[in-house]
């Protein structure tokens, strides 16, 4: 006999990454930066703590570096396994039976698992029909059971941003004592001049209940390696430290995020050809007829409708790995510079 399983957990679909490409397709259907590391971040992975050692449980080195980065202290920033990981142990540390917690939707396909683990009640709210976040909706959906908000931007998998004016009457409306999480995993890829930028913006001194996430899987390229961090209140970070699991972050992840900080002109770089790719594929479907929204992030969404499985298949069937969402649309990273043709060439044949 089998040991009981919560009845919500049992429902609960798990996370299914993107589908892996054969060697002669193009794998668009993660968000994965297409260039291999720099040389540097190689170098500092050759000299990390042997694996016979444990890491360092705070990750120091990196929340100090991270720390005069930003202009806050060492304690008010938090690393671990992913800026998911960070986000699922706010969401243990504030939510749990008969709380709510509010997302967009459709966003982050990683949300709706995260209150029901805790034990919680998920609130979708629709997007826009631009395919942006309603925050008034959301502001509207609170209740006195609500105790986080998600706040994606650029949302994934649609593209639009938040902007700065959006979010700062967001947060005046809601209750000061609900967490708000801005999940700013595509923030480097940004372009848009009226974007909120967490970091900069220094949203969280000012509103000690919104905690800003980054990771350095997408922009610097370290998806494989999963390492991403929070920055905010010290007494919220605390408590998100508390629910994660120790040792998570390995020290081979540690040093490649430092020595990534220390190659971040060079990075960024790679950033803005990944923009123009991204430029160009947009520009590209939008001449095709294809009602894409604005992209900020490194990746286009293609609003496919109850047609999206059999599109999705067709760009398969091309060596195109792509992230369809059934009944909605699909999701197309920005990859290798060959691949852009061959997307849009693909996608005029499905029109």
């Amino acid at each position: 006999m089998l040991p009981r399983i919560r009845p919500a957990i049992a429902a609960l679909a798990p996370y299914r990454q993107g589908k892996q490409a054969g060697p002669d397709a193009f794998k668009l259907s993660s968000n994965e930066n297409p260039f291999e590391p720099l040389p540097s971040v190689v170098a500092a992975l050759q000299h990390t703590t042997p694996v016979n050692r444990y890491p360092d449980a705070t990750a120091a080195r990196l929340r100090e570096r991270l720390g005069l980065r930003y202009g806050v202290r060492p304690d008010e920033v938090h690393v671990a396994a992913g800026s998911v990981s960070i986000l699922h142990q706010l969401i243990l540390a504030t939510a749990s039976v008969g709380d709510e917690v509010i997302y967009a939707w459709r966003s982050f396909e990683a949300y709706p698992s995260l209150p029901l683990v805790a034990g919680a009640t998920g609130v979708q709210v629709p997007l826009t029909a631009e395919s942006r976040h309603d925050l008034d909706a959301m502001a509207d959906a609170v209740t006195e059971r609500t105790r986080a908000i998600i706040v994606c931007t650029p949302n994934n998998p649609t593209g639009p941003i938040v902007t700065s004016a959006e979010f700062a009457a967001f947060v005046e409306r809601v209750p000061a004592d609900v967490l708000v999480v801005l999940d700013e995993a595509y923030a480097e890829f940004v372009t848009a001049p009226d974007a909120v930028d967490g970091l900069a913006e220094r949203i969280f001194e000012r509103h000690p209940n919104v905690v800003v996430l980054r990771t350095f899987s997408k922009a610097y390229g370290l998806a494989g390696l999963r390492i991403g961090y929070a920055i905010g209140n010290e007494k919220v970070l605390d408590a998100a430290r508390t629910t994660g699991i120790p040792l998570s972050v390995t020290s081979a992840a540690e040093n490649a995020a430092v020595a990534s900080l220390d190659a971040e002109h060079e990075l960024l770089e790679r950033v803005a050809v990944i923009v123009e790719r991204r430029t160009r594929l947009v520009d590209g479907l939008r001449a095709q007829g294809w009602d894409v929204p604005d992209a900020q992030g490194n990746f286009v969404w293609l609003p496919t409708g109850d047609k999206t499985d059999a599109a999705a298949a067709v760009l398969v069937d091309n060596d195109l790995v792509v992230r369809p969402f059934s009944g909605d649309g699909i999701r197309i990273s920005v990859g290798e510079e060959a691949s852009v043709a061959r997307v849009l060439e693909v996608a005029s044949t499905l029109r």
